[in-house]
């Protein structure tokens, strides 16, 4: 009991931050692409939250005014309203008038132009995602070759403590890059589900002003 007291009391306890530090120059990289992960995840984020919020009343208030043939109101409403729904639809009442595949052309290519602003950066995020694990493998094979190249150039019996070490040190990056990389892989599918939940209402609210145009005008 006492021996075990007295072992426990002179182990060294290491933080995280201790941790990190003895991960080597190859935790830089990974600490930098956790970084940019961070910053595309929220950047994002912030983005498709607001792109998403088109006022409940927009559809009934386009439609009230196009039926009644206010055209220019129904366009100026839609530019105060900074959404790619209300850009699509925008675009869609610029070009009444015009043959009915002329306006839906028009609506399916400004769509497109909103879609690739909304996929921005994903592919980024993805590429991290596989990045950051694979940088971890390979600190952890250069620490493994510093560790070993150590262990030949010990004269006598190895010491526990000298292989233990070094080998814990070349495992901390592959953790690290893990961890970077799993929380990428996550953030990146969620954002993609937000993305395509809203390309889908933007098919949707397109579908319906075409229709829309095809009713008998006052």
């Amino acid at each position: 009991m006492l021996l075990q007291i007295a072992v426990e009391e002179n182990l060294e306890t290491v933080s995280v931050l201790e941790l990190l530090m003895n991960g080597g120059y190859m935790m830089v990289p990974i600490l930098i692409l956790w970084i940019i992960a961070i910053y595309i995840f929220v950047e994002r984020l912030l983005v498709i939250k607001s792109a998403s919020q088109t006022p409940s009343d927009f559809k009934s208030q386009i439609r009230s005014k196009v039926i009644g043939g206010d055209v220019q109101g129904a366009r100026l409403l839609c530019v105060e309203t900074d959404t790619p729904v209300a850009r699509m639809i925008e675009k869609g009442i610029s070009r009444i008038g015009s043959s009915l595949k002329n306006i839906e052309v028009s609506i399916e290519n400004i769509g497109k132009i909103e879609i690739y602003r909304l996929e921005k950066n994903l592919s980024s995020l993805a590429t991290i995602s596989g990045a950051a694990p694979m940088i971890g493998f390979l600190g952890t094979v250069t620490g493994m070759i510093q560790a070993f190249i150590a262990i030949a150039q010990e004269e006598g019996a190895v010491s526990p403590k000298l292989l233990s070490s070094g080998i814990y040190e070349a495992m901390v990056t592959t953790a690290a890059g893990l961890f970077v990389g799993i929380l990428a892989y996550l953030g990146y599918n969620y954002l993609v589900s937000r993305v395509s939940k809203l390309i889908h209402t933007m098919e949707y609210n397109a579908i319906e002003f075409v229709d829309l145009l095809q009713e008998p005008q006052k």
